[in-house]
Protein backbone atom coordinates (compact mmCIF):
# COMPACT_ATOMS: atom_id res chain seq x y z
CA UNK A 1 0.00 0.00 0.00
CA UNK A 2 1.30 3.75 -1.10
CA UNK A 3 -0.83 6.44 0.10
CA UNK A 4 0.98 8.96 -2.53
CA UNK A 5 0.48 6.47 -5.53
CA UNK A 6 -3.17 6.13 -4.02
CA UNK A 7 -3.37 9.47 -4.50
CA UNK A 8 -1.63 9.83 -7.90
CA UNK A 9 -3.98 7.06 -9.25
CA UNK A 10 -6.64 8.72 -8.20
CA UNK A 11 -5.76 11.96 -9.93
CA UNK A 12 -5.08 9.87 -13.20
CA UNK A 13 -8.04 8.32 -13.18
CA UNK A 14 -10.03 12.00 -12.38
CA UNK A 15 -8.55 12.71 -16.02
CA UNK A 16 -5.47 14.55 -14.84
CA UNK A 17 -1.88 13.84 -13.07
CA UNK A 18 -0.58 14.89 -9.45
CA UNK A 19 0.46 18.01 -8.32
CA UNK A 20 3.45 17.77 -6.35
CA UNK A 21 4.73 20.74 -4.37
CA UNK A 22 8.08 21.39 -2.75
CA UNK A 23 8.88 23.86 -0.20
CA UNK A 24 11.54 23.60 2.50
CA UNK A 25 10.51 23.41 6.35
CA UNK A 26 11.74 26.10 8.42
CA UNK A 27 11.55 28.46 6.04
CA UNK A 28 11.43 31.72 6.66
CA UNK A 29 10.68 30.48 10.28
CA UNK A 30 8.79 26.98 11.15
CA UNK A 31 5.67 28.23 12.21
CA UNK A 32 5.47 30.20 8.57
CA UNK A 33 6.71 27.17 6.79
CA UNK A 34 3.69 25.02 8.49
CA UNK A 35 0.92 27.64 7.47
CA UNK A 36 2.66 27.64 4.01
CA UNK A 37 2.39 23.86 3.63
CA UNK A 38 -0.98 23.89 4.49
CA UNK A 39 -2.00 26.45 2.00
CA UNK A 40 -0.59 24.49 -1.22
CA UNK A 41 -2.90 21.77 0.30
CA UNK A 42 -5.71 24.02 0.50
CA UNK A 43 -4.87 25.43 -3.01
CA UNK A 44 -5.23 22.03 -5.06
CA UNK A 45 -1.62 20.59 -4.47
CA UNK A 46 -1.92 16.92 -4.24
CA UNK A 47 1.06 15.59 -2.29
CA UNK A 48 3.49 17.86 -0.15
CA UNK A 49 7.09 17.40 -0.88
CA UNK A 50 8.95 18.59 2.39
CA UNK A 51 12.33 19.71 2.14
CA UNK A 52 14.80 19.33 5.21
CA UNK A 53 17.49 22.28 4.91
CA UNK A 54 21.01 21.16 4.39
CA UNK A 55 24.41 22.72 4.67
CA UNK A 56 25.57 21.03 0.99
CA UNK A 57 22.73 20.98 -1.55
CA UNK A 58 24.44 20.15 -3.90
CA UNK A 59 21.14 19.68 -6.30
CA UNK A 60 19.42 22.54 -5.26
CA UNK A 61 19.05 25.68 -7.07
CA UNK A 62 19.90 29.28 -6.19
CA UNK A 63 15.91 30.13 -5.13
CA UNK A 64 15.91 26.58 -2.93
CA UNK A 65 19.26 26.95 -1.42
CA UNK A 66 19.20 30.72 -0.36
CA UNK A 67 15.96 29.66 1.57
CA UNK A 68 17.59 26.43 2.96
CA UNK A 69 20.59 28.42 3.82
CA UNK A 70 18.43 30.83 5.91
CA UNK A 71 16.33 28.75 7.92
CA UNK A 72 20.00 27.07 8.70
CA UNK A 73 21.14 30.14 9.57
CA UNK A 74 18.27 31.06 11.60
CA UNK A 75 19.26 27.77 13.85
CA UNK A 76 17.21 25.30 12.38
CA UNK A 77 17.35 21.45 13.63
CA UNK A 78 16.20 18.32 12.42
CA UNK A 79 13.98 17.31 15.31
CA UNK A 80 11.75 20.79 14.01
CA UNK A 81 11.48 18.93 10.94
CA UNK A 82 9.24 16.15 12.46
CA UNK A 83 7.45 18.70 14.59
CA UNK A 84 6.26 20.66 11.50
CA UNK A 85 5.55 17.87 9.68
CA UNK A 86 2.94 16.30 12.76
CA UNK A 87 1.83 20.34 12.62
CA UNK A 88 1.15 19.41 8.72
CA UNK A 89 -0.69 16.10 8.98
CA UNK A 90 -2.67 17.21 11.46
CA UNK A 91 -4.43 19.56 9.27
CA UNK A 92 -4.62 18.17 5.67
CA UNK A 93 -5.34 14.47 4.21
CA UNK A 94 -2.79 15.03 1.33
CA UNK A 95 0.40 12.91 2.03
CA UNK A 96 3.97 14.73 3.23
CA UNK A 97 7.22 13.45 1.86
CA UNK A 98 9.83 14.60 3.38
CA UNK A 99 13.01 15.21 0.87
CA UNK A 100 16.41 15.18 2.43
CA UNK A 101 19.94 14.32 1.14
CA UNK A 102 21.40 11.00 2.75
CA UNK A 103 23.91 12.10 5.40
CA UNK A 104 21.26 13.62 8.04
CA UNK A 105 19.43 10.58 7.79
CA UNK A 106 22.53 8.25 9.01
CA UNK A 107 23.53 10.88 11.17
CA UNK A 108 19.92 10.73 12.64
CA UNK A 109 19.79 7.24 12.36
CA UNK A 110 17.98 5.26 9.95
CA UNK A 111 15.54 3.05 11.86
CA UNK A 112 15.04 6.27 14.50
CA UNK A 113 14.75 8.57 11.47
CA UNK A 114 12.09 6.02 9.68
CA UNK A 115 10.15 5.67 13.16
CA UNK A 116 9.67 9.29 13.64
CA UNK A 117 8.81 10.09 10.05
CA UNK A 118 5.73 7.56 11.09
CA UNK A 119 4.96 8.85 14.25
CA UNK A 120 4.51 12.38 12.79
CA UNK A 121 1.99 11.48 9.69
CA UNK A 122 4.68 11.18 6.93
CA UNK A 123 4.08 9.07 3.74
CA UNK A 124 7.85 8.39 2.84
CA UNK A 125 10.99 9.71 2.23
CA UNK A 126 12.37 11.07 -1.62
CA UNK A 127 16.92 10.88 -1.31
CA UNK A 128 18.02 12.93 -4.09
CA UNK A 129 21.70 11.70 -3.65
CA UNK A 130 20.88 8.10 -2.75
CA UNK A 131 21.04 5.40 -5.34
CA UNK A 132 18.88 1.81 -4.74
CA UNK A 133 22.30 0.08 -5.23
CA UNK A 134 23.53 1.69 -1.95
CA UNK A 135 20.07 1.75 0.44
CA UNK A 136 19.89 -1.05 1.75
CA UNK A 137 19.17 0.42 4.87
CA UNK A 138 16.79 2.62 4.04
CA UNK A 139 15.17 -0.51 2.21
CA UNK A 140 14.97 -2.40 5.44
CA UNK A 141 13.95 0.41 7.11
CA UNK A 142 10.80 1.54 4.99
CA UNK A 143 9.88 -2.16 4.35
CA UNK A 144 9.09 -2.26 8.25
CA UNK A 145 7.11 0.80 8.44
CA UNK A 146 5.63 1.31 5.29
CA UNK A 147 7.12 4.15 4.12
CA UNK A 148 6.90 5.21 0.53
CA UNK A 149 10.46 5.73 -0.69
CA UNK A 150 11.31 7.69 -4.21
CA UNK A 151 14.62 7.12 -6.01
CA UNK A 152 15.09 9.48 -8.88
CA UNK A 153 16.16 9.10 -12.45
CA UNK A 154 17.65 10.86 -15.04
CA UNK A 155 17.89 11.02 -18.53
CA UNK A 156 21.57 10.10 -18.62
CA UNK A 157 20.35 6.26 -16.61
CA UNK A 158 21.18 3.30 -17.86
CA UNK A 159 18.54 0.60 -18.72
CA UNK A 160 19.56 -1.25 -15.52
CA UNK A 161 19.93 1.83 -13.28
CA UNK A 162 15.99 2.84 -14.50
CA UNK A 163 15.09 -1.04 -13.73
CA UNK A 164 16.45 -0.65 -10.30
CA UNK A 165 14.78 2.49 -9.62
CA UNK A 166 11.23 1.39 -10.61
CA UNK A 167 11.76 -1.90 -8.89
CA UNK A 168 12.57 -0.31 -5.71
CA UNK A 169 11.11 2.86 -5.26
CA UNK A 170 6.93 2.93 -3.83
CA UNK A 171 5.05 5.85 -4.35
CA UNK A 172 6.33 7.16 -7.67
CA UNK A 173 9.63 7.85 -9.25
CA UNK A 174 11.57 10.83 -9.60
CA UNK A 175 11.65 11.78 -13.06
CA UNK A 176 14.47 14.13 -13.29
CA UNK A 177 13.73 16.89 -16.60
CA UNK A 178 16.98 18.19 -17.76
CA UNK A 179 20.41 17.42 -16.11
CA UNK A 180 21.84 19.99 -13.54
CA UNK A 181 20.29 21.66 -10.36
CA UNK A 182 16.79 22.72 -9.74
CA UNK A 183 15.16 25.82 -10.53
CA UNK A 184 12.68 27.31 -13.07
CA UNK A 185 13.72 26.91 -16.94
CA UNK A 186 12.07 28.64 -20.50
CA UNK A 187 11.21 25.58 -21.48
CA UNK A 188 11.31 21.88 -19.49
CA UNK A 189 13.78 19.56 -21.59
CA UNK A 190 12.17 17.48 -23.98
CA UNK A 191 13.92 14.85 -22.55
CA UNK A 192 11.88 14.46 -19.89
CA UNK A 193 9.42 12.76 -22.67
CA UNK A 194 11.98 9.82 -23.21
CA UNK A 195 12.32 9.43 -19.93
CA UNK A 196 9.08 8.65 -18.61
CA UNK A 197 9.40 6.48 -21.80
CA UNK A 198 12.20 4.66 -20.57
CA UNK A 199 10.56 4.19 -17.17
CA UNK A 200 7.28 3.00 -18.29
CA UNK A 201 9.27 0.50 -20.17
CA UNK A 202 11.22 -0.35 -17.18
CA UNK A 203 7.79 -1.03 -15.86
CA UNK A 204 7.07 2.10 -13.98
CA UNK A 205 3.41 2.61 -13.26
CA UNK A 206 4.05 6.05 -10.89
CA UNK A 207 6.02 8.84 -12.59
CA UNK A 208 6.26 12.28 -11.53
CA UNK A 209 8.84 14.82 -13.11
CA UNK A 210 10.35 17.53 -11.56
CA UNK A 211 13.45 20.45 -11.73
CA UNK A 212 12.60 23.05 -14.46
CA UNK A 213 8.83 23.23 -13.84
CA UNK A 214 7.28 26.58 -13.14
CA UNK A 215 4.13 27.84 -14.84
CA UNK A 216 0.58 26.00 -15.07
CA UNK A 217 1.30 25.52 -18.83
CA UNK A 218 4.69 23.52 -18.36
CA UNK A 219 2.27 21.63 -15.67
CA UNK A 220 0.01 20.62 -18.08
CA UNK A 221 2.35 19.64 -20.29
CA UNK A 222 3.98 17.21 -18.01
CA UNK A 223 0.63 15.98 -16.81
CA UNK A 224 -0.14 15.42 -20.59
CA UNK A 225 2.60 12.05 -20.46
CA UNK A 226 3.65 11.69 -17.23
CA UNK A 227 2.01 10.86 -13.76
CA UNK A 228 2.40 13.82 -11.92
CA UNK A 229 4.61 16.91 -12.49
CA UNK A 230 6.76 18.42 -9.63
CA UNK A 231 6.65 22.14 -8.60
CA UNK A 232 9.49 23.55 -6.00
CA UNK A 233 11.31 26.65 -7.12
CA UNK A 234 8.48 28.61 -8.04
CA UNK A 235 6.93 28.00 -4.95
CA UNK A 236 9.94 28.96 -2.68
CA UNK A 237 9.81 31.78 -4.19
CA UNK A 238 6.34 33.10 -3.95
CA UNK A 239 6.71 32.67 -0.33
CA UNK A 240 10.29 34.57 -0.49
CA UNK A 241 8.94 37.36 -2.04
CA UNK A 242 5.09 37.45 -0.67
CA UNK A 243 4.53 35.11 2.36
CA UNK A 244 1.84 32.50 2.76
CA UNK A 245 -0.72 34.52 0.39
CA UNK A 246 1.52 34.34 -2.54
CA UNK A 247 2.52 31.30 -2.22
CA UNK A 248 -0.98 29.99 -2.20
CA UNK A 249 -1.89 32.27 -4.70
CA UNK A 250 0.84 30.30 -6.74
CA UNK A 251 -0.16 26.86 -5.83
CA UNK A 252 -3.92 27.75 -7.14
CA UNK A 253 -2.59 29.08 -10.29
CA UNK A 254 -0.55 25.85 -11.12
CA UNK A 255 -3.55 23.63 -9.93
CA UNK A 256 -6.11 25.18 -11.76
CA UNK A 257 -3.97 26.10 -15.16
CA UNK A 258 -4.65 29.57 -15.08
Amino acid sequence: MSRVADVIAARKAAGSGALVGYLPVGFPDLATSVEAAVALVENGVDVIELGIPYSDPVMDGPVIQAATQEALARGFKLRQAFEALAAITSRVDAPVLMMTYWNPVLQFGVDRFADELVAAGGAGLITPDLIPDEAGLWLAASDRTGLDRVFLAAPSSTAARLESAVEKSRGFVYAVSTMGITGARADVDAAARGLVARLRTAGAVSTCVGIGISTPEQVREVIGYADGAIVGSQLVKALADGGVPAVAAAAARLATGK
